[in-house]
């Protein structure tokens, strides 16, 4: 529907509402609601970098790629190893092989790898969803 030079005149306006609405989300919300939040931001960055690895666009790529990585550091940061023993200890051990999979993904150009690390990341946001 939008040209390319559409997009590309309306996308700071678009990031600027983007980080509006992720900050009034964090705002008051409990601990869990803030990972349920991390798995949304991962999922539409994921989708973002599938994108732009089908679309060549390499800024994109590199931004989105960046963003992803971040979000699963915080995942992994926020582990209680204590408190959550061997749940936090395999919750480790996927963020790691995500973090491999979508460097796999952009090191090939390949989104097959991307797709089974969102996969990886989908079910585990579905049965955090479902802890309340």
């Amino acid at each position: 529907m939008f040209g390319s030079a559409a997009r590309a005149h309306y996308a700071p306006a678009g990031a600027r509402y983007r980080s509006v609405d992720v900050s009034t989300r964090i705002e008051g919300a409990s601990p869990h609601r803030l990972v349920a939040i991390l798995y949304e931001e991962l999922l539409t960055r994921m989708s973002v970098l599938k994108g732009a690895l089908g679309g060549g666009d390499a800024t994109r790529r590199n931004d989105s790629h960046a963003r992803v990585l971040a979000i699963i550091a915080a995942l992994n940061t926020g582990l209680d190893h204590d408190k959550g023993g061997d749940v936090a200890g395999l919750l480790a051990t996927l963020y790691a092989e995500t973090g491999r999979l979508v460097g796999l993904a952009v090191r090939d150009r390949d989104v097959t790898p991307l797709d089974d690390a969102r996969g990886i990341i989908a079910d585990v946001a579905t049965a955090w969803d479902q802890i309340r």
